[in-house]
């Protein structure tokens, strides 16, 4: 028996907003400059009623008896390429340091790719920092392949 067999993935609640505000907190590699910081509370709640209200986003926590030990959010695009079909992105995945190497990450992963079987996606596709060389490992074990160049132009923030 795993120590994760208990482990369940559900869409996120409200009352998930301080463990997942947490666990962001703790990335060093993502230069997202999240924090535990009160003040920056009202930032993420904003956020969080604003995918909470999306028809086409949703932020997920993995919960172990109790505790958010990781979380994800997905996102569906419909473009005119691919004969019009839906792609599923995945997005801020996250496992709670204490709890990473013991197959959460790929459980929401999984997750997140039987929910674009179900919608009938196309694609279902990621970006990873490029620092991040273990959480690449992880995916392409996962069966994603790196297969484009991205690009990004910070508007706001550091």
């Amino acid at each position: 028996m795993s120590d994760i067999d208990g482990l369940v993935i559900r869409e996120a609640v409200p009352g998930d907003l301080e463990a997942l505000i947490a666990i962001f907190a703790t990335d060093d590699l993502g230069g997202h400059g999240d924090t535990t910081d009160p003040e920056a509370y009202g930032d993420y709640r904003a956020a969080f009623n604003a995918i909470a209200a999306s028809a086409s986003d949703t932020l997920y926590v993995a919960e172990l008896d109790g505790t958010v030990v990781g979380t994800f959010q997905t996102s569906y695009t419909r473009t005119l390429t691919g004969r019009g079909g839906a792609t599923l992105t995945v997005e801020a995945v996250q496992t709670h340091p204490d709890w990473r190497g013991r197959g959460i990450g790929a459980k929401m992963i999984n997750a997140a790719i039987e929910e674009a079987r179900v919608e009938d996606c196309r694609l279902v596709q990621l970006m990873s920092n490029r620092s991040r060389t273990d959480a690449h490992r992880f995916y392409e074990r996962l069966g994603f392949t790196p297969s484009h160049l991205g690009f990004k132009m910070k508007l706001k923030g550091s």
